[in-house]
């Protein structure tokens, strides 16, 4: 137990009696596990007689926010979080940083932990989050990183890629050149805006991991490093390094940064090294190591590609089709992308339709793909990748490769590899059917508008690789999911990591069971009237987290608030998919944000049994709350009722009664206690 004598930094910085912690906590969605782990420290905190007070930072906004009185204070700061912190505001304090979960179903632990965790010594945390725990938690920071990246870039790729495609389809028309607009017209003129978004957001992908791993000073390298690495010019390579080089530099530009802040110093020089000293150092290293030593295999690999692929010419059409459409996959505008269009482009002029054919066919493919994964298994991908994916749909028909780069940048083992097979399926097809281009572009536009020979199989060739890329990459996010079930680890996904989103068939049979314990006269609304009788059972009919999910979304359906109990459990089922909402403690509270539902409405049921919900402490669900709230929510209500729930459930003795409540009503007055 910490004592005063023995408190984090050696003895009490308040000078009472009673050493004082502060706690920071956090998760992606700010939801359940933000309060759950604030409760969970506290409580432990006030066993051990230290005095505790903790920030949450929900989807509420940060709540009981720390002031610099509780900092200069405290003896050490826990950040349970498995999201970004700002740690500027600790610098000269102990902090420990670790997962939110380790909040909930370690909190004794982490106090003790807390007394010999590294002193803050600049604005960001070492690699890692200093002791709070080793390679995990190193992986779980890249993880944070390359999210961060996508999810900044995620904009100019779709405002980029939908003003060139509007400016092409309205604008452009075919010549020997290429898919052209005519110069200093209006529509040429929305294509250069375009542009600026494309150039933009491979330093932006860049500079945002960076950001994410060094804070602020290490966002200029980032973006710099980024732009160098686009820009093959600068180490004699006709194509740049695209989104892969990207991804390199930022996470070299952030762990760069780190290790510079690691160097002692003089007093007078601190003030200056965020901002003028580490940001030129790690931009000018960064740089020129781009420029002198990786720029050079990439333009070497440019080079030998492109003689590779001239002595292969007069082989066989299947095979050249189909290493065209995997060079034309594997990097979307990078170095190989880049040496097979050219390879292609420069035939034309030769005569040699045929080549540019099987590439134009690979080119759309991945975005396309993308995009009709996002629409087959929809519970699979947040609803900002649903976004996405209607958007790299609309750019795919233009041949514009890149509206499938956020897709690839969050999960390259997944998404390049099935890309890269419907680019070659696509590539192969198209030298069988002899399909010619006669213009350096791709996609069903170029067919549309009569530049491509063979147009017949030159759409059949894309169909079936966009085929085969979107069912590839499904089969694998599904493997990789129920391989993470299995292992019981809860997944994290697209964007970084668990916002409110999404799945799957239909409700036979499951409304007739909506009635055990419904229909409760007279008995009180509680939780500000969102949970009442009607959406009360004392007992689940289901065995299985599917079918729970079902059967609550029909009890919720009696109320009348629900539009569409279709969309209900699939908005539901694809939340889940994303993470689970097994809270631990035989607590789960599935949720859903969805214009299926026309105001909030809450729901309880029990099991006696349990039902298997991948809860972390591996235990089942036994009281389970389904949250179910309207896109244009006002407010933000339902969250308030959700975090007052996360912290109540936390109390043993509340949840014994909980589920030994003899009826609804007596179910009733107890939730009536959470205010």
């Amino acid at each position: 137990m910490t004592t005063p004598a023995d408190s984090p930094g050696g003895g009490s910085a308040n000078g009472g009696e009673r050493p004082k912690l502060l706690a920071v906590t956090a998760c992606p969605t700010g939801i359940a596990h933000t309060y759950m782990a604030a409760e969970k420290l506290q409580q432990a905190a006030a066993r051990l007689g230290i005095d505790m007070k903790v920030e949450t930072q929900g989807s509420i906004g940060a709540e009981n926010v720390l002031t610099d009185n509780d900092v200069r204070e405290a003896d050490g700061i826990i950040i349970a979080a498995d999201k970004e912190v700002d740690r500027a505001r600790f610098a000269g304090k102990r902090v420990l940083s670790t997962g939110v979960a380790d909040g909930v179903h370690r909190p004794e632990e982490l106090i003790e932990r807390v007394r010999s965790a590294p002193v803050q010594t600049g604005s960001a945390a070492a690699p890692g989050g200093g002791a709070g725990g080793g390679g995990g938690k190193e992986r779980s920071l890249a993880y944070k990183a390359l999210m961060n990246g996508v999810s900044y870039m995620i904009p100019f790729v779709v405002v980029g890629g939908l003003l060139i495609a509007v400016s092409l389809a309205l604008g452009g028309h075919a010549t020997p050149e290429g898919y052209v607009i005519p110069e200093g017209t209006f529509w040429a003129h929305v294509n250069a805006i375009g542009g600026i978004g494309f150039q933009l957001m491979i330093p932006i992908l860049s500079g945002y991991i960076a950001y994410a791993i060094g804070d602020r000073p290490a966002l200029v390298p980032g973006m710099i490093g980024g732009f160098i690495a686009n820009t093959g010019a600068l180490y004699d390579s006709k194509a740049g390094a695209g989104f892969i080089g990207a991804i390199v530099t930022g996470f070299l530009a952030g762990y760069l940064v780190l290790w510079i802040k690691k160097a002692e110093v003089p007093k007078a020089v601190q003030p200056i090294m965020p901002i003028i000293v580490i940001p030129i150092v790690a931009t000018t290293a960064l740089g020129l190591f781009f420029v002198y030593v990786v720029g050079k295999p990439i333009s070497w690999v440019f080079e030998n590609l492109t003689s590779w692929l001239s002595g292969m010419t007069g082989t066989s059409a299947i095979l050249l089709g189909a290493i065209l459409g995997l060079m034309i996959a594997f990097d979307m505008g990078g170095p190989v992308n880049k040496t097979a269009f050219l390879f292609g482009t420069g035939l034309i002029a030769s005569g040699n339709h045929a080549v540019m054919g099987m590439c134009a066919a690979a080119i759309p493919v991945m975005p396309l793909g993308q995009g009709l994964a996002t629409l087959l298994r929809r519970r699979l991908y947040s609803d900002q990748e649903r976004e996405t994916g209607m958007a790299a749909l609309f750019m795919g028909m233009f041949g514009i490769s890149e509206g499938a780069i956020p897709f690839a940048a969050a999960r390259p083992a997944i998404v390049i590899p099935a890309n890269m097979l419907g680019g070659a399926v696509a590539g192969a097809i198209a030298g069988v059917a002899g399909v010619g281009d006669h213009v350096p572009h791709g996609g069903p536009v170029v067919a549309a508008l009569g530049a491509v020979s063979g147009w017949a199989g030159f759409l059949i060739a894309i169909a079936a690789g966009t085929v085969v890329t979107a069912l590839t990459t499904n089969a694998l996010i599904g493997l990789k999911a129920r391989r993470g079930r299995v292992a019981a680890v809860v997944p994290v996904t697209v964007r970084a990591p668990d916002p409110d989103p999404e799945p799957e068939p239909a409700l036979a049979g499951v409304a007739a069971a909506a009635g055990s314990g419904a229909g409760v006269a007279g008995a009180p609304e509680v939780l500000c009237g969102y949970l009442t009788a009607q959406t009360v059972k004392t007992e689940l009919a289901s065995d299985s987290k599917e079918a729970a999910i079902r059967e609550m979304a029909a009890m919720l359906a009696a109320t009348g608030n629900v539009r569409d109990v279709d969309e209900l459990v699939r908005v539901a089922l694809a939340r889940e998919a994303r993470g689970t909402t097994g809270l631990g403690e035989s607590i789960a509270i599935p949720h859903a944000k969805t214009d299926a539902v026309s105001r909030p409405t809450v729901g309880f049921a029990r099991s006696d049994t349990g039902i298997e919900w991948g809860s972390p402490d591996g235990t089942r669900a036994r009281l389970v709350f389904m949250i179910s709230v309207p896109e244009a929510a006002a407010g933000d209500e339902h969250l308030r009722i959700l975090a007052l729930l996360s912290r109540r459930l936390m109390d043993a003795d509340f949840r014994d009664r909980l589920q030994s409540a003899p009826d609804v009503p007596a179910v009733l007055d107890l939730l009536g206690e959470i205010r």
